[in-house]
């Protein structure tokens, strides 16, 4: 029997975690600083320790499992200085992390896995090859916070003895890069995958398209990024990805079992389309590059059959190299596109993206048109709008701006972001629960959680971090742990002990005064 407290199990805290239980910086970590915080955990004798002869297995025949192993050791190596060999093994003993699929078990879901350690070995298993990598993210945050280094490190490599039986609370936990206010390229955006994978997020919806910029190579229609990508907020050069630099993001972050959710907006927040070819535009005039920060000034001429010709191309080329199920068409702040227009457009447009074996998201706006089968709607600014999908049948992707958008100040000192959805700091952006925040959205009609960064105030990869961290690890214990066992009191302690691992990771994260940040 294990010597220590039965921490978590389902819906409910069997017992609270025991104060002064943390061990940070080289030292070994305990299991109580996990973020998302498991749903069952039970620690027990002992520790395992990673040495030179370890190595990662796996049964033979599995490619997908393959892969897991070689992102576990990829992981390991750098701070270790081991060699960590993987592959499938006969053998059962030696100094092995396992690494199983075991499809008969039902309880874990499509993402949960069961990771169990003793002084004997490592063994995490899964029902499929995602489950075991989220497992391994948990396996990582058990190691000192050390092992996030790119370089050697001196260190005892010690994992306690625990057992984890874990699956999320939702199936969409996602965040969102706008790519359009400020363009980010390639590995900007990888390294934004890592940091977001590492707290189990599998959703990366990149906003592609606004009024400063268009960002995705249109084979079809090339002054989309000739022009309309050619600048920014402020009039820098602005950026774009070619179909080839899309395609590898996407297989990077298919890699980290995340899925890439693409939005073209429409018919508003498309002044850079309107440049690029003015006969989008109903009046037939050139409109000049914009690099401001307005919003709700351009539409699309939605009474133009050329109009539906284009978005019938963007859409066509855009899901050919989109393998996800969901494609974004934006929808918000059209402001000014009469009402009756917008409806019409929106009827007009959903059934295109269905054409090329999509589902549609869209903003909460766009609950006002006939929504059809599987379309999502983003809640993000009026409650109404979401109730409204809701009645229609549609499920909600919860990001209310004023807890989820990490583009908001953290308070009126804050160098970077914006504020007019009110100042976020880290215990507000933690506190709510998409299943009772609106009363009308249930948790049967929530299809998961997304934390939006708007980037008209954010033009580096630090000044991403800073505004992102330390935030979103708490929004992605929102998308994955039960709401039972969440509190503020006790999750700002396991946050606290995220500082080590942070700056390991060369995090550019806020020191917000709400939390007692670890040396």
């Amino acid at each position: 029997m294990p010597n220590c407290l039965t921490v978590f199990v389902g819906r409910r805290i069997l017992a609270p975690l025991v104060a002064g239980f943390l061990v940070l910086g080289a030292q070994a970590q305990d299991g109580s600083s996990l973020i998302p915080r498991p749903q069952r955990m039970t620690t027990g004798e002992g520790s395992f320790s990673l040495n030179a002869s370890t190595r990662i297995v796996h049964a033979a025949g599995q490619p997908a499992v393959q892969a897991v192993a070689d992102h576990l050791a990829g992981l390991l190596r750098p701070s270790t200085g081991f060699a960590l060999p993987t592959g499938s093994a006969a053998q059962q003993s030696g100094n092995l992390i396992r690494l199983e699929i075991v499809s008969k078990d039902s309880s874990l879901g499509r993402e949960g896995y069961h990771l169990s350690v003793t002084p004997k070995g490592v063994t995490l298993k899964a029902s499929r090859p995602a489950g075991l990598f989220y497992g391994v993210q948990t396996l990582r945050q058990l190691l000192p916070a050390a092992i996030e280094a790119s370089t050697t490190q001196s260190a005892a490599w010690v994992i306690p003895a625990v057992e984890i039986r874990d699956r999320p609370e939702y199936g969409y936990r996602g965040a969102m890069l706008d790519v359009a206010r400020h363009f980010f390229g390639v590995a900007d955006v990888k390294r934004f995958i890592d940091l977001i994978a590492a707290y189990k997020m599998n959703i990366l919806h990149l906003h592609l398209s606004d009024d400063q910029g268009w960002r995705i190579e249109i084979k079809s229609w090339p002054k989309l990024t000739e022009i309309g990508g050619s600048t920014q907020v402020g009039g820098g050069k602005g950026g774009f990805y070619t179909q080839e630099q899309y395609k590898e993001i996407v297989a990077y972050a298919a890699a980290r079992h995340i899925t890439i959710v693409p939005e073209i907006d429409m018919p508003g927040h498309t002044n850079a389309a309107i440049v690029s070819y003015p006969e989008l535009n109903c009046r037939d005039t050139t409109h000049a590059l914009y690099t401001g920060t307005a919003v709700g000034f351009s539409t699309f001429c939605t009474s133009r059959p050329g109009t539906y010709k284009f978005i019938d191309d963007v859409l066509r080329e855009l899901a050919a190299i989109t393998p996800g199920p969901w494609l974004h068409i934006g929808g918000d702040e059209s402001h000014v596109t009469p009402k009756a227009d917008y409806i019409q457009f929106m009827n007009k447009v959903q059934p295109m993206v269905s054409k090329y074996g999509k589902q549609v998201i869209g903003w909460d706006e766009i609950a006002h048109a006939n929504l059809q089968k599987n379309t999502v709607v983003q809640y993000w600014a009026d409650a109404g709008n979401s109730k409204m999908a809701v009645k229609k049948g549609a499920k909600v992707i919860m990001s209310p701006a004023r807890k989820a958008y990490l583009d908001m100040q953290y308070d009126s000192t804050t160098r970077l972001g914006l504020h007019w959805a009110g100042f976020i700091e880290v215990d507000n952006a933690y506190q709510w629960d998409p299943a009772t925040m609106e009363q009308g959205i249930g948790r049967q009609n929530i299809l998961g959680v997304e934390a939006p960064l708007w980037t008209e105030t954010i033009i580096t990869m630090d000044d991403i971090e800073y505004m992102v961290f330390p935030r979103l690890p708490g929004i992605a214990e929102i998308g994955w742990t039960d709401p039972a066992q969440r509190d503020w009191k006790e999750y700002r302690v396991r946050l606290a002990a995220q500082a080590a691992r942070f700056r390991a990771m060369g995090i550019d994260f806020y020191a917000s005064p709400k939390v007692d940040w670890k040396q």
